[in-house]
């Protein structure tokens, strides 16, 4: 494709899939008649190509969709592909199934490694036409679920606010401002509480089905293999939550408390946790286009890779970063696949979040155009999530000497303190939004109120600090609602934890040796997906998470550096 396009250019046409499964089908025919490798592996990359016209025109429909959810246009591709590449499914079933079996196995896996087959294994084993339906049922019901929260908005101070609007407000110095804008925020939670609670009794019994349907012991082993995790189950996983519990959490209690005392309140509340300074949080010196401008400087500076990348991603426009209404909510980074081009999506507020949100997506980015640029093939391009979560959280550190770009030289060292807290006090709640997910995948027949109860004994033991000044709706469980992961990608959560003590790691070898930490993380990114778990932890010189003690050797300098901060501030 051409080299001189930007993203608002790119032109949209929907596939065909009559025409794509006829000639996938034709594909599959010459790739199971092969008389030698060559021919296997030429029509191995056919099918590939076939497949990446179609994902690069949903990628981009998807995107689209996201950045307005009420164009009509784009909310029914986005339906058209839920229906067709279900219905594609058995169809990519035999794709993976003829890999599986075929006769030049040795030699695919002397040009493209034995995850290549991991993957494939995994891949058949959660696909089937006994789901296809239920795949566009999910899908649906995925969608109703995004358009109601983006459809959520409120008057406060005079402006229209999303939830992420809303946000920033509990940032305010005036406590008072920040506590009406937590009950404006809750309230719209509360609000649609009925509708959120319907949509996900659906989508739980839709996905205990399938794992049923496909004779799996639980959804919850089908969520793992979706996922990739082929070295570890949801046993090491709890052993993990706990390692968090018995480490972290004391600490994180403690700096609440220290927190609470400097801010000058008597009882920290939901709404203060994300006010560190009495003189008020450091904010961005500015929006999207100050902060893309700060974050090109960084990367020219942080390394040569980093920089052609990023003036990659500024030619083409590659990045939609402010918020607004009917704009999806959160953020994320995904991949054109036909350009070689990944996409940023944020929801800019005007907070540190800002930063935070940039540099994190722009690791996913720069990981996957490194690695489509030094793997042979898409499908080795992008590894699991737990890996590539590495990748984001990593450059969140790497970007701490330029800090005074984004927040101004005198902001530069709280904007700092309050990242670092802010990534070791965010555990505890991402192991918590997984430990209720196990529990409701455990019984998910359970009732909207039981799953309330869940969360709220999950808090105790996670989050003991929180309190929510005596809203009802939250303060009897109603916060697990308003993390969209559990909605979307359910089982995912756990991997920023597990990625976060990761890179903990990388920041420490960032203190004494940042050269080495840069050379680790940049193999890690050119790896991409052609290793497993385990053998590319080690390729980057870094642990196993889950190993007895892993957490505290992972952790604990940074713990330290936190108290340390807490005893000067």
């Amino acid at each position: 494709m051409a080299d001189m396009w930007t993203f608002s250019e790119l032109p949209y046409a929907r596939p065909d899939m009559q025409d794509v499964a006829e000639r996938f089908r034709q594909a599959l025919s010459r790739f199971e008649n092969a008389a030698d490798y060559a021919q296997a592996r030429a029509a191995y990359l056919e099918q590939e190509d076939i497949l990446s016209a179609v994902y690069t025109a949903r990628t981009l429909a998807s995107i689209r969709n996201t950045l307005d959810t009420t164009d009509p246009f784009y909310d029914g591709e986005m339906q058209f592909f839920h229906r067709e590449m279900a219905q594609f499914m058995p169809l990519s079933k035999q794709a993976v199934d003829a890999l599986l079996r075929t006769p030049f196995r040795a030699s695919f896996e002397a040009e493209y490694g034995k995850q290549f087959f991991v993957r494939a294994d995994l891949n058949a084993r959660i696909q089937g036409e006994a789901i296809v339906a239920d795949r566009v049922r999910e899908s649906e019901l995925e969608n109703e679920y995004k358009k109601t929260v983006a459809a959520c908005q409120v008057e406060f101070q005079g402006e229209t606010c999303n939830f992420y609007g809303l946000l920033k407000h509990m940032e305010s110095p005036d406590r008072s401002v920040r506590r009406a804008a937590f009950l404006a925020w809750a309230s719209q939670y509360e609000g649609v509480s009925a509708k959120l609670d319907e949509i996900y009794d659906q989508l739980l019994a839709l996905r205990v089905g399938m794992a049923e349907k496909l004779g799996l012991e639980s959804y919850t082993q089908m969520a793992y293999f979706s996922k990739g995790r082929a070295e570890y189950t949801a046993r090491e996983v709890a052993a993990f939550r706990e390692q968090v519990r018995d480490v972290i959490v004391p600490a994180v209690a403690r700096w609440r408390k220290a927190q609470a005392a400097r801010i000058g309140v008597d009882k920290l509340r939901y709404y203060d946790e994300s006010f560190l300074f009495p003189q008020g949080n450091a904010d961005p010196i500015g929006g999207q286009e100050v902060l893309v401008e700060a974050a090109a400087q960084m990367y020219d500076a942080l390394s040569p890779e980093t920089g052609e990348f990023f003036r990659f991603m500024r030619e083409h426009q590659l990045f939609d970063l402010t918020t607004r209404p009917g704009k999806h909510l959160g953020g994320y980074c995904t991949y054109l696949r036909g350009y070689n081009a990944p996409f940023i999506f944020s929801n800019f507020n005007g907070t540190a979040a800002d930063v935070g949100v940039l540099t994190h997506e722009t690791g996913h980015a720069f990981a996957g155009y490194t690695a489509a640029r030094t793997q042979p093939i898409p499908a080795l391009c992008h590894s699991t999530s737990e890996i590539n979560e590495i990748h984001s959280m990593a450059m969140e550190h790497f970007a701490y000497p330029w800090m005074g770009k984004f927040f101004g030289e005198e902001n530069a060292q709280r904007a700092t303190f309050a990242h670092l807290c802010d990534a070791v006090c965010t555990i505890p709640y991402l192991v918590s939004v997984d430990a209720f997910q196990h529990r409701v995948y455990e019984k998910p027949d359970m009732s909207a109120q039981a799953r309330y109860a869940v969360w709220k004994e999950i808090e105790e033991t996670f989050l003991p600090w929180r309190d929510y000044d005596g809203m009802a709706f939250m303060e009897q469980g109603g916060f697990w609602m308003q993390k969209q992961h559990i909605f979307l990608y359910p089982f995912y959560y756990i991997d920023y934890a597990l990625a976060q003590v990761c890179a903990f790691e990388l920041y420490g070898r960032m203190k004494t040796d940042r050269r080495q930490a840069w050379a680790d993380y940049l193999k890690l990114c050119q790896a991409g997906g052609s290793r497993g778990y385990f053998d590319l932890l080690s390729l980057a010189n870094l642990g196993n998470p889950f190993r007895p003690g892993a957490v505290a050797r992972a952790v604990g300098h940074v713990i330290e550096e936190v108290d340390a901060w807490h005893e000067r501030l």
